[in-house]
């Protein structure tokens, strides 16, 4: 994006702190600004020196609110998801909803493919919003009057927030459903990915499907995958070495 803005000749802030930069905003005399894949509270004194802050935020608000909504919802097997451009305040995606788009989450949709779609629908929207706003036409909806309206209580709201992703929340967990276990492999592929531990190795899982009743009874698969756990691996990366088929992985496995 910086990149970008030089080459059109705009001018390019990179504060590391943001209340200092509030006199900067204050200076420019700006109508709006817009936050997007922003990783921290943007602070009370910069919100105020504009007339507008609007907020691109891939969830539909007030569900999975935070850090990594895309991820979670996915990973939660989730079958719609969409865009919601809000009213900047100094909560955690708290703000007034002015824009929502809806749009299905496929079934074998990963983090990159949704991320790469909704950041296109995400810039439209904001696009739109400042368009609108700049005529008056902007609307306002609370984020409580939107769930009492979609019946969507204060449990599930407080259910679906997020957080930052650890290394724990990477480890598959052979206990769980088959299916859940796949919704985690498309929630973290490409990056940061699912790991696992099969056969004395500790595997990137990047591609994975339920394995039919016949699969499950065999280790490897027609289409090359590896049957674990009732889980078809269909491409792993192995320790050191590059993203090959499931199938691929398990006969060098029994080789070595």
């Amino acid at each position: 994006m910086k990149a970008a803005a030089l080459a059109r000749g705009l001018t390019v802030h990179t504060p590391t702190r943001l209340k200092p930069f509030a006199d900067d905003v204050r200076a420019l005399d700006a109508a709006a600004f817009a936050v997007v894949s922003y990783g921290r509270i943007v602070p009370q004194a910069l919100l105020d020196v504009v007339p507008l802050a609007i907020n691109v935020h891939p969830s539909l608000l007030p569900l999975y609110r935070g850090a990594t909504p895309l991820q979670s919802a996915i990973r939660d097997g989730r079958t719609r998801t969409g865009v919601t451009i809000i009213a900047m305040d100094a909560g955690m995606d708290t703000g007034d909803v002015l824009l929502q788009e809806t749009t299905p989450l496929g079934p074998t949709e990963t983090y990159g493919e949704l991320h790469d779609r909704l950041a296109q629908r995400g810039a439209a929207l904001a696009v739109d919003a400042l368009a609108l706003a700049a005529v008056g036409a902007l609307p306002h909806r609370t984020q409580a009057e939107l769930a009492h309206e979609l019946g969507i209580g204060v449990e599930e709201i407080a259910r679906t927030a997020t957080r930052p992703l650890t290394k724990d929340d990477l480890v598959v967990d052979w206990a769980a459903p088959p299916q859940r276990i796949v919704d985690l492999v498309r929630s973290l592929a490409p990056q940061p990915s699912a790991r696992a531990t099969i056969e004395g190795e500790t595997l990137k899982i990047l591609a994975a499907r339920v394995a039919n009743v016949d699969e499950a009874e065999g280790t490897t698969t027609a289409d090359d995958g590896a049957v674990h756990g009732g889980v078809v691996l269909l491409r792993v990366v192995p320790p050191n070495r590059a993203a090959m088929t499931g199938g691929a992985w398990r006969r060098s496995a029994v080789r070595r």
